[in-house]
């Protein structure tokens, strides 16, 4: 294609906007209210899942071992278990370990509470800490830990991931359902301000046509119209979402910044955009096109 011919088309795609300012707008508008709902769903989607898979990194189970488990069978419980598929971590912590961590958590202000036991309390507390790369694996890896001979007992705390997992889940599907309506009301949208532009250029059309004008160079400033309608639709959303975003994060960080879960977990822009803008783009410019492509091949039959 001749560069006349392309920046024709673009001109015309823009002028085609300009007769149709009304339709041309609401289809801008409805496209911006659907892209920077679907920004902002996929960005607390994310964060979720960030923090999802923190807390899978932190939630393990305990394995304790029967009473009179020699130390070189407590060494081969561990190996047996960093053997099994999803472990990742299987850290053992002695029963001396096991009433120092106690003694600093619960006796730190009154240390001599602890001296009056004579004896470990916790002698038969030794154990592992095991970690699994998704809690959704932790079941199945309980049950084989549980077939290994010397374990004794298996504490399992899962629930809050499991819950946050099925949150994310059930928030994706009814984010999902909500894109895909406005998505059909930005589609129908396109298709009407495309169509308005067919019928005002409709006598222009047919002259072109007759003069020997292509199929493809007719309709090629209404694709380009949808093109950009997506790309005004697309572009504007993803700069506010971005700005809101960023403050919304610097001032997170700024009241929470004590927290140090909440730095490691809270994604940052560059983060969440960098997957983000690829996506709308795509989403948006699919929308445009797809809207001006089927009113075009329906009314342009000149």
């Amino acid at each position: 294609m001749k560069p006349s011919s392309l920046f024709y088309q673009i001109r015309q795609g823009i002028r085609n906007i300009g007769r149709n300012k009304m339709f041309s707008i609401a289809s801008i508008a409805t496209m911006t209210a659907c892209i920077f709902l679907f920004g902002l769903l996929f960005s607390i989607i994310m964060n979720v899942d960030s923090v999802r898979r923190s807390l899978e990194e932190k939630v393990g189970v305990t394995v304790f071992f029967e009473e009179g488990t020699t130390d070189e069978r407590m060494a081969a419980i561990g190996d047996e278990i960093r053997a099994i598929d999803h472990v990742t971590e299987a850290t053992f912590t002695s029963a001396d370990e096991a009433w120092e961590n106690y003694k600093a958590e619960h006796f730190a202000d009154n240390p001599q509470l602890a001296e009056g036991f004579k004896e470990n309390p916790l002698a038969n507390s030794a154990s592992y800490t095991v970690l699994v790369d998704y809690v959704e694996a932790q079941d199945d890896v309980v049950s084989r830990i549980r077939q290994i001979e010397g374990v004794r007992q298996i504490n399992q705390s899962s629930g809050a991931v499991k819950n946050l997992a099925s949150f994310n889940r059930l928030f994706t599907i009814v984010s999902v359902g909500i894109i895909v309506v406005l998505l059909i009301v930005s589609i129908i949208l396109i298709a009407n301000a495309v169509s308005m532009g067919i019928a005002a250029r409709k006598n222009e059309i047919g002259i072109m046509k007759l003069i020997g004008a292509t199929d493809r160079f007719v309709r090629a400033p209404f694709v380009v119209e949808g093109l950009i309608i997506g790309l005004i639709g697309t572009l504007l959303p993803l700069g506010i979402l971005f700005l809101v975003y960023r403050g919304l994060v610097g001032s997170l960080l700024l009241r929470f910044g004590f927290l140090g879960d909440m730095q490691n977990t809270l994604l940052s822009p560059a983060t969440v955009f960098t997957v983000l803008c690829p996506i709308g783009l795509m989403l948006g410019l699919g929308v445009g096109l797809f809207g001006a492509w089927i009113t075009v091949k329906r009314h342009l039959d000149v």
